[in-house]
């Protein structure tokens, strides 16, 4: 009231010095606006009470409609483009090449490639193999090639000529190579000079199997080994007559991703044009511009890499720093020395930044930006503290599947939400899950109970399944879920929704164990353990132990430098932590610990070995809940405990 009175003063006094109103009419004023004062403190008062409530109930509801309303004009550019004939990843490329050819595109080892060079050298890829090779469309290339301006090359070459492209990781050896190549179905493989040795093991069986090979060099040793950039040299730039161009349906493959492989073979994951293209809009969602330089140091052939970073740059029109290798020694200087603004991340890599030495260049940078996903909450919060003002937009998504989350707040922890605007623009659900059975549990009348995340196939939402693993494929996919004949996508994934609708990334399904008759999720063992200062890297698993329900938990750890395991203080951290069904039964001490090329921890070796000491010679510790402390396991203790006759 007082403000509104205060308004009306300063309104008339207004008036009547400036537009010279005569203080009768500005008395006729001054009543009209006290019959309308009851209106505006209605007003008032409803709009303040409005926004108290939206602050106590639906803090975030703002920054939701913004991303919803981003979502939906991204969405209507990928429909106005398609509509003028630019459907797949390529034609995005190539309108950006016309578009901004002297642009700088890759920056790789010192050189700068811009999307015009690019442009020019994927078109002699495609004659020369247009020429050279019999190549026809649909057929499989495989590409083995490391991180450098040439993976992306031969990927755009052969996607010219309308071949399906399959990317290995340059990491696997021969009998894991055989499978993949075998998997794909692919006809011919294209290889790095650097990973040629690689594949001099295999490459009898391949040659007498009819798979083509040619050689990233000039010249070759093996006469049966097709050379590439010899013939390059000569090669025409111009694009391939259009008869011979595909034209391919969205929803057909285009690619082929293989997983890391943590357990078992990799399998090849089947992408779609569409998928292409919607993880082209990664970097824009989390707010990267066209005037941002972005540092992609993660493999090529893992989806993080080429199609949300290669393949977000190009929707933006951004330059992109390339490295073969990440280096956490290099990293800082590297981000410095080319004025990187933005980099990507998954796994542990922020990890392995904060564990090394304190250089000036780690906050003498201009990054203003991370994005990515796998990052832990400890981490997160001493990566913002130590690095300088870095956004970090955590997401959450699948090589398989189109379903995805970003955290575009400010909140440490969480890949995304689910609020009802979300729901509203992306299907999923979560369904409960037994870890025993290892399979969503249903009703009597057969269908699911509502914890696992899942999302529905669909025609726009499809799912392509694994190239030559029909049985695998079958196993991602839930039927009859909610109702007769509807299909849905198993992620594979626990995910938590707290009571603000934010989501959690809590487990895998096979990381999940169950022990004393309880659900343990390593996710949060491992986030606990981590916060301990004498450890530095911590893997939680499962391990089978006779006489015992289910499995118990066991931990590999690495010891920060001149750091020793103290046992009762990690003790005690678990009692005042974790219910004591969710602590170690077994501790084991590590050099370091296996990880993929994405920084996955590799978990199926250290679950098959377990606690043998005849097949462990690291120090191992027990749970000794007498003395409420970790004892060293001694061969005494562990036939105690094989023979059952020990309870732990």
């Amino acid at each position: 009231l007082l403000l509104t009175y205060s308004l009306s003063y300063l309104l008339t006094s207004l008036l009547h010095k400036v537009c010279s109103v005569e203080p009768k009419q500005l008395c006729v004023l001054d009543c009209h606006f006290t019959m309308l004062l009851p209106i505006i403190t209605a007003a008032a008062v409803g709009l303040a009470t409005g926004l108290l409530l939206q602050k106590m109930f639906y803090p975030y509801i703002w920054l939701d409609l913004i991303y919803y309303f981003k979502l939906q004009r991204v969405k209507q550019t990928m429909k106005r483009r398609m509509r003028q004939g630019v459907i797949t990843l390529l034609d995005c490329f190539v309108r950006q090449a016309k578009c901004t050819p002297e642009k700088p595109f890759i920056i790789y080892e010192g050189e700068a490639y811009s999307y015009g060079d690019v442009e020019r050298r994927s078109n002699k890829v495609a004659q020369v193999l247009n020429a050279h090779s019999g190549l026809q469309k649909g057929d499989t290339v495989a590409l083995f090639i490391s991180n450098e301006p040439d993976f992306i090359c031969v990927w755009f070459g052969l996607a010219k000529l309308g071949c399906v492209v399959a990317f290995l990781n340059f990491n696997i050896k021969s009998r894991a190579l055989v499978h993949c190549l075998g998997a794909c179905g692919a006809k011919t493989v294209v290889v790095g000079a650097d990973l040629f040795h690689t594949l001099e093991e295999i490459l009898p069986s391949l040659l007498q199997s009819g798979i083509q090979v040619w050689l990233l060099a000039k010249s070759s040793s093996h006469q049966e080994v097709l050379t590439l950039l010899d013939k390059m040299e000569d090669a025409s730039e111009e694009p391939l007559p259009t008869d011979l161009c595909s034209s391919p349906n969205i929803f057909s493959n285009s690619l082929y991703i293989f997983t890391s492989g943590t357990t078992g073979m990799p399998k090849a994951a089947c992408i779609s044009h569409l998928k292409e293209v919607m993880s082209m809009c990664f970097l824009k969602m989390c707010g990267v511009t066209c005037h941002d330089v972005v540092y992609i140091t993660l493999p090529l052939y893992h989806m993080s890499a080429s199609l949300l970073g290669i393949g977000g740059c190009i929707e933006l029109g951004a330059a992109c720093v390339l490295k073969k290798r990440f280096s956490a020694s290099q990293f800082w200087n590297d981000c410095k020395k080319y004025n990187i603004t933005v980099f990507q991340y998954v796994g542990e890599l922020c990890r392995y930044l904060i564990n090394q030495p304190k250089v000036p260049e780690e906050t003498a940078h201009k990054v203003r930006l991370a994005a990515g996903s796998g990052l832990r909450p400890d981490v997160w919060k001493e990566f913002v503290k130590r690095f300088g003002n870095i956004k970090v937009v955590e997401s959450y998504g699948l090589t398989e599947s189109n379903i995805g989350f970003i955290n575009y707040t400010d909140k440490i922890g969480p890949v995304g939400r689910a609020s009802f605007i979300n729901k509203w623009s992306l299907q999923f659900d979560f369904v409960k899950y037994d870890v025993e059975k290892e399979e969503p549990i249903r009703h009597r009348d057969g269908y699911c109970e509502t914890g696992l995340l899942i999302t529905p196939v669909s025609v726009v939402s499809p799912f392509l399944g694994y190239a030559g693993n029909k049985e695998m494929s079958e196993k991602k996919l839930l039927r009859n879920v909610f109702k007769e004949g509807d299909v849905f996508f198993n992620t594979g994934d626990f995910m938590l929704i707290d009571q603000d609708d934010f989501v959690y990334f809590r487990d895998r399904t096979g990381d999940t164990f169950r022990w004393k008759g309880e659900n343990v999720a390593t996710t949060e063992v491992t986030d606990v353990l981590a916060s301990l200062d004498f450890l530095q890297e911590v893997n939680v698993y499962g391990v089978s132990v006779p006489g015992h329900e289910g499995k118990a938990g066991m931990a590999a750890v690495i010891l920060r430098p001149n750091q020793v395991l103290d046992c009762r203080s990690l003790y005690c951290h678990l009692k005042k932590h974790l219910p004591s069904y969710s602590w170690p039964r077994f501790i084991r001490i590590q050099e370091s610990l296996d990880v993929t090329e994405t920084f996955k921890q590799q978990k199926s070796k250290l679950v098959q070995q377990g606690f043998d000491l005849s097949q462990v010679t690291e120090p191992l510790y027990f749970l000794d809940e007498s003395e409420e402390t970790y004892s060293p396991l001694s061969s005494e203790v562990f036939a105690e405990i094989m023979s059952a006759h020990k309870r732990i």
